[in-house]
């Protein structure tokens, strides 16, 4: 692995080569995103990749990645730019791509904006509100567990989190009604640190979930977008938003083994299925 940092006028991008540029085997790079999550939550796919060049990023103000900008909210157009940026300095492109969570969103508006840096995208559960019919009361749920963060710390906020990505079905006023979970239940820590800079409890990333994507557009750029779903999501947030968004592009969203995680293994506590996500993601890239 070879690391590189990308100096742009707003932050300093860095990113990790796994394997040969050009590729050994006359392949496309496999770029992996996330959000916000950094390169390290690809660490199990890259072993699983041995055989592929396969590059990984940290996006702007997460892990290695430093922001010279001042802000701190997460744009997807603004994303999309930066791994437009690490793409061209690649000179290899056009890129395949496995993009999950909030790195799906970025994936979406970088090939709308840039439809010839990638051959191939693989969109895995993509968080965006407007895809739902209940998209007012998930926004409502989202604001629930965004106060309770800003009013309890971490611990009380992932809780709160967990129980609104947990609900199956449409968020309901039995939902909302809810009172706010112990963390302990989760194995959470109930104590507050003081910090409420986390992009995924405070309200930095609503850019991502708030993102609505050019469906005509994305309908018209040569890139190939498969919309992915996890087996087990299916009733959840992120698998509804990623059934709704496949039924706009009119197509059905293709299933994947396990969770919204499920590339990952146990690194971040809830381990998935990765040796099966990697065989499923294999089979979807190398189909034509």
């Amino acid at each position: 692995m070879t690391q590189y940092t990308l100096e742009l006028p707003e932050v300093d991008l860095v990113y990790d080569v796994h394997g040969p540029l050009p590729t050994a085997d006359d392949r496309p790079p496999l770029v992996m995103i996330g959000q916000p999550m950094d390169a390290s939550g690809f660490d199990a796919q890259v072993k699983l990749f041995h055989d592929r060049t396969v590059v990984t990023y940290d996006p702007r103000g997460l892990g290695r990645s430093k922001r010279k900008d001042g802000g701190v909210t997460n744009e997807p157009e603004v994303q999309a730019e930066d791994v437009h940026a690490i793409i061209e300095a690649l000179g290899v492109g056009p890129v395949q791509m496995f993009a999950s969570s909030g790195g799906a969103v970025t994936a979406l508006a970088l090939v709308t904006a840039h439809p010839d840096d990638v051959s191939t995208l693989v969109a895995h559960e993509p968080p965006i509100d407007c895809v739902l019919p209940d998209a007012d009361a998930v926004q409502r749920a989202r604001e629930a567990y965004t106060r309770v963060y800003e009013e309890k710390g971490w611990g009380a906020g992932m809780a709160a989190f967990i129980a609104m990505t947990s609900w199956e079905g449409e968020v309901t006023d039995e939902h909302l009604a809810q009172s706010v979970p112990d963390p302990a239940a989760f194995g959470l820590p109930a104590e507050d640190d003081g910090s409420r800079d986390d992009p995924l409890l405070s309200d930095r990333s609503w850019a991502v979930t708030h993102y609505r994507p050019d469906v005509e557009a994305l309908k018209a750029v040569p890139t190939r977008i498969v919309v992915a779903v996890g087996e087990e999501s299916m009733k959840v947030y992120t698998g509804r938003t990623a059934l709704a968004l496949a039924e706009q592009l009119d197509q059905e969203a293709t299933v994947f083994p396990s969770h919204h995680g499920g590339f990952m293994g146990g690194e971040f506590g809830y381990a998935g299925q990765p040796e099966a996500f990697a065989a499923r993601l294999r089979e979807v890239l190398d189909t034509a």
